[in-house]
């Protein structure tokens, strides 16, 4: 791997979209980033088989038993599967280099990969609360003892393979996705081993389209948060660690600095973040050590390890990116 310290090249050999400002163009670039894709293949592909092999035997349970809690339950557990493959996929291209065409390579697949994630969830939501709705008017009676055996083993698989996904959930958003599938799933078969012990006991049929109810609400829950980051960031918004005006008091607190404009900083994945600015500095060009240390502070205090800083020093004309709303 390739070491943390970012590296400045001469901007004198750069040909740059703003050379007609007449100013100096820096870049530096962070590396050593974190690719999560490379440590989670295996997990994915675990999770994937035990899953769909669980998805199978869950519905077969479902229709036999006549179960919506359980036939919910395995539609929802096969659009997990569905989602892993997507992350995975994501996660696969995003390990491309980069290429002519797609100068940041395919690392934004991953930011794909979760928002199609979120829109199978909401998909499986809204099957899982129409059918449920309809039972309540038509009930089925139910086998509690079989449904309670079934869903006790999509606790011991889902939780297991949550755990797999434990360690990314924070650094990565696909890894997340994949993470809150996993982890909401335990919690919805715990939810329906609840309702066959109800049923066993109390004999209520309506217990089973109740408890498919509050799946649909417990994966809606989960899902937002997930729909929201993924929606932001593929709007090129600033991720949600990140905050904005600390990076650019960052900027504005190195020596020479007097003031920043046309800041952006955007996700380039689910794990790694960018970020363009312009910088004042009236005393003249500090030089690439100056640039250095910007871009590992970056780095460090933020996360961000691709930065792309333009130096101007005032002397000339002004710069037409200052104007407000300027992008």
């Amino acid at each position: 791997m390739a070491s943390d310290r970012p590296h400045v090249h001469d901007p004198a050999h750069d040909d740059h979209d703003h050379a007609d400002h007449g100013h100096d163009h820096a870049h530096s670039h962070g590396h050593g980033h974190s690719h999560a894709p490379t440590s989670f293949g295996t997990a994915f592909a675990i999770a994937i088989t035990l899953n769909a092999l669980f998805v199978v035997i869950e519905a077969a349970a479902g229709f036999w038993t006549g179960s919506m809690a359980l036939l919910a339950d395995a539609g929802h557990n096969l659009s997990d599967v569905l989602g892993l493959i997507v992350a995975w996929t994501g996660a696969t291209l995003a390990k491309r280099p980069a290429s002519k065409r797609f100068t940041y390579g395919l690392r934004g697949s991953t930011i794909l990969a979760a928002m199609l994630n979120a829109l199978f969830l909401l998909v499986a939501i809204g099957a899982i609360a129409l059918e449920a709705i309809q039972r309540f008017g038509n009930p089925h009676p139910v086998a509690g003892a079989t449904v309670i055996w079934v869903a006790a083993a999509g606790i011991a698989i889902n939780a297991g393979t949550a755990l797999l996904f434990l360690k990314g959930r924070h650094s990565d958003l696909n890894i997340r996705g994949a993470y809150l599938h996993m982890a909401a799933d335990a919690g919805v078969s715990a939810g329906v081993v609840l309702a066959g012990i109800a049923i066993l006991y109390t004999g209520a049929q309506w217990i089973d389209p109740a408890i498919s109810l509050v799946i649909a609400a417990v994966i809606f829950w989960g899902t937002w948060g997930l729909l929201n980051d993924s929606v932001a960031l593929s709007l090129a918004g600033v991720p949600a660690q990140i905050d904005p005006d600390r990076v650019e008091q960052e900027l504005l607190d190195t020596p020479g600095v007097t003031r920043v404009h046309d800041l952006h900083i955007w996700a380039m994945s689910t794990t790694e973040a960018a970020l363009t600015a312009h910088i004042l500095v009236p005393g003249g060009h500090p030089g690439d050590a100056f640039l250095d240390d910007i871009a590992t502070r970056l780095s460090r205090n933020f996360g961000i390890r691709h930065s792309t800083i333009q130096v101007e020093t005032g002397d000339g004309s002004p710069c037409r990116m200052e104007a407000a709303g300027c992008i």
